[in-house]
């Protein structure tokens, strides 16, 4: 047995030893996943069946627009981002060699997908896939039939390719200064290989450079089977080797798969749900699966290329984490990784801290991705991961400067949407008056920092911002800096200049403090609301004021207006019909009434109603909406799923509560899916919630305990959760109208 064999070996039992919970149907947590939940969409496209080991580098799914697709373009090798095509492209060929191409679109049948493996069966061509990936490299079988010619195809985008008998090599280029760098092997040995441009192929050549650069293997007359093993690496080809031969030893789909199928146990094993209702726990594991797909480790045997600063660095045992959307995922993956996966966590605030430093400016980042931070959406959201790790005692890194990072991104780069430039007149602006200044339709823009298509969305950003200042308050409040704690605690009230108390919803004002007339709430802002808002009207924005719910419940006249402004979104309707509806507004879908259960600035707007004495709204309203919104079918998610920005809520949720605050330590209480749930926590201990009498029915909670004691509020403390112990629910199918009032 070979050194690496005995590696592998000790590395499969360990995993083994780790396997997450059995049920008594023999099923393990990764059994439950279907990463076909959602694959087809309700306008926007949220899922991809992605498959791939916990927070990997390698990631593959079948390229095709969505599962409703009738082709798929060859075989992935690595997908660079999310929602983006493969880097790279294999295609099994059978057939005249002038017919060649570099990409055939195959008819296919019988896929069957897993996070750890992916089938199919190319049925025009005859040809048989079985595929499995470990962290930075992967398996092919292919087996192709008997009856013509057998080629395989290699192709980059664009790039360079070269072939030296049964290896092939090379690199594409991405975005900015990056490339994915390959190194693939077949087991069986090429009669003849040769280069393939612009239709011909020659024998005598073996590379090529540009676009569609490929490289064809011939295996002879008659196909058969032909095993392929790669490796792939965003530092060089040699790397992509040494990735390879690390990882993978043989050409055995199955062990690969074995492996991958292990560490998904242990990863979704983190949290053991319970329930008699199969689809709500096939909801359940996808949706933690889905949290898995980003950020993903870059570190390759202690060293990464960065596209921040566009070299290679020694990451000293710290792995570096990108491809992160941060507006999406603060919310409640971040959270939910603070609980179970603090290590990680830890981690990727790191990896935040490094891409600030190996920037041009000290700001942290707000879209990071494997090309670099693309500054996508509005706000700087990385300082409510800061905030929430100091929050709940996840401190093992720069908090300094962590903060100054923070600091410098909010008050030194424009606050103006998709934009990476430095401050200018509009943040000026926002600094002595406390508000975005919003245009009036038909005015033209004159601030070079605005993106042209993207607007200023000035609503979005003033709230945004109030709640990163708070943020950034919390953080120094930990830090011991009382002075500038107390500056941006002023500045988180800023939310209140845009305030319009004579229809108590957020209004946008001209920059002479006029508020714009006439004006609709649901339809004013152009494409997507962007002039006033982002991607959601002004009902979703209503309630953005997570860090001061208790002001805006002042704000609003009293907790009885409070509910009536909440029961009045649910009940709006569109007010137009709905293609007129979703042409302005694509990404505000998942509709009841106007709160967007599809996009993320909605997924706390449910759990207002436990701030404002009628807690049993909330647990009708996320009882409804997950059985409405997520599904265990291919139209299973109502809108963009954003690297587990949407699944982490249903994680949240299923479970019985939410982190409405990042940055404060306490979660509000929701409602139970699950009949029993156990969190094996990072520090070790174990939580668990248990909900008595759970049924579809029995939505409501009646009583609950917190380790023995009465709870007769709905919320519970982060340290309640670490110190272990249960939380009991008595559930009932009407509501108790006075518990956590």
């Amino acid at each position: 047995m070979t050194k690496l064999n005995r590696i592998l070996l000790g590395a499969v039992c360990l995993l083994t030893a780790c396997t997450g919970p059995t049920g008594d149907n023999g099923l393990t947590p990764v059994d439950y996943v279907n990463p076909y939940m959602g694959n087809i969409s309700h306008l926007l496209v949220p899922t991809y069946p992605t498959v791939h080991l916990p927070n990997s580098m390698l990631r593959v799914y079948p390229e095709r627009a969505d599962y409703t697709s009738d082709k798929v373009k060859g075989l992935p090798l690595i997908v660079t981002s999310h929602r983006g095509r493969s880097a790279f492209n294999l295609t099994p060929y059978q057939g005249m060699r002038e017919s060649l191409t570099p990409v055939v679109a195959y008819s296919y049948d019988n896929e069957h997908i897993t996070p750890y493996s992916y089938s199919v069966y190319l049925d025009e061509a005859g040809i048989g896939v079985e595929y499995a990936p470990s962290h930075q490299s992967a398996v092919y079988q292919l087996d192709m039939n008997q009856e013509a010619p057998a080629y395989l195809i290699l192709n980059s985008r664009e790039g360079a390719m070269k072939v030296n008998g049964n290896v092939v090599s090379g690199y594409q280029q991405l975005e900015n200064n990056t490339k994915v760098y390959l190194y693939l092997e077949t087991e069986q040995a090429p009669v003849e290989t040769m280069v393939l441009d612009n239709g011909k192929t020659d024998v005598n050549r073996k590379e090529t450079v540009g676009n569609n650069a490929c490289v064809v293997l011939y295996y002879g007359e008659k196909g058969g089977t032909l095993n392929i093993r790669y490796g792939v690496s965003f530092i060089s080809e040699e790397q992509a080797q040494k990735n390879l031969q690390r990882e993978i030893n043989s050409y055995n789909v199955k062990t690969v798969a074995d492996a991958g199928r292990e560490i998904w146990n242990r990863a979704l094993g983190t949290i053991e749900a319970q329930t008699n209702v199969d689809d709500d726990k096939r909801v359940f594991y996808t949706s933690l699966y889905r949290c898995y797909e980003r950020p993903v480790c870059i570190s390759e045997d202690r060293r990464y290329f960065s596209a921040f600063d566009g070299a290679i660095h020694e990451d000293d045992g710290t792995p570096f984490y990108t491809d992160d959307w941060i507006w999406d995922t603060y919310r409640a993956t971040h959270p939910l990784r603070i609980l179970t996966e603090p290590v990680l966590e830890t981690n990727v605030i790191r990896s935040y801290i490094r891409m600030a430093e190996q920037m041009d400016s000290l700001w942290m980042p707000t879209f990071p991705e494997i090309t670099g931070d693309s500054r996508r959406m509005n706000s700087n959201h990385a300082v409510a991961t800061v905030a929430d790790a100091c929050a709940k005692g996840l401190t093992d890194f720069d908090v300094e400067k962590a903060y100054l990072a923070c600091k410098q991104g909010i008050e030194d780069k424009t606050l103006a949407p998709w934009s990476g430039k430095p401050a200018g007149w509009l943040d000026q602006f926002y600094k002595e008056h406390g508000y975005i200044p919003a245009l009036y339709p038909g005015e033209e823009e004159t601030v070079p920092e605005v993106h042209p298509f993207e607007k200023r969305q000035p609503i979005a950003v003033t709230l945004g911002t109030s709640y990163d200042e708070w943020c950034l308050a919390q953080i120094a409040g930990f830090l011991n800096k009382p002075d500038e704690k107390e500056k941006y605690m002023k500045h988180s009230l800023n939310y209140r200049n845009v305030f319009n108390p004579a229809t108590r919803f957020f209004h946008p004002k001209d920059k002479n403090g006029k508020f714009i007339e006439p004006f609709d709430y649901r339809y004013s802002g152009g494409m997507g609301a962007r002039e006033y808002y982002g991607e959601n009207n002004g009902w979703v924005y209503r309630w953005d004021v997570p860090h001061n719910i208790e002001d805006l419940i002042s704000l609003m006249g009293g907790s009885i207006s409070f509910n009536q402004g909440l029961d009045a979104m649910f009940n709006e309707p569109l007010g137009k019909s709905k293609f007129e509806f979703y042409a302005q507004l694509p990404d505000h879908t998942g509709n009841v009434g106007q709160f967007s259960m599809a996009n993320e600035p909605s997924l706390h707007i449910p759990y207002l109603y436990n701030y404002s004495g009628q807690p049993w709204k909330t647990q009708k309203r996320i009882h409804t909406l997950l059985h409405e919104w997520f599904r265990n079918d291919l139209m299973g998610v109502p809108g963009d799923e954003d690297g587990g920005g949407m699944s982490a809520f249903v994680v949240f949720s299923m479970m019985g509560f939410y982190p409405i605050t990042p940055g404060l330590p306490i979660y509000t209480i929701g409602t139970p899916m699950l009949s029993d749930v156990k969190m094996h926590l990072g520090n070790g201990k174990t939580f668990e919630i248990e909900a008595k009498n759970w049924s579809k029915e029995n939505k409501y909670i009646q009583s609950a305990t917190l380790n023995g004691k009465a709870l007769d509020k709905p919320w519970i403390n982060h340290s309640d959760i670490m110190n272990g112990g249960k939380l009991v629910f008595v559930m009932g199918n009407k509501a108790n109208k006075i518990w956590g009032v």
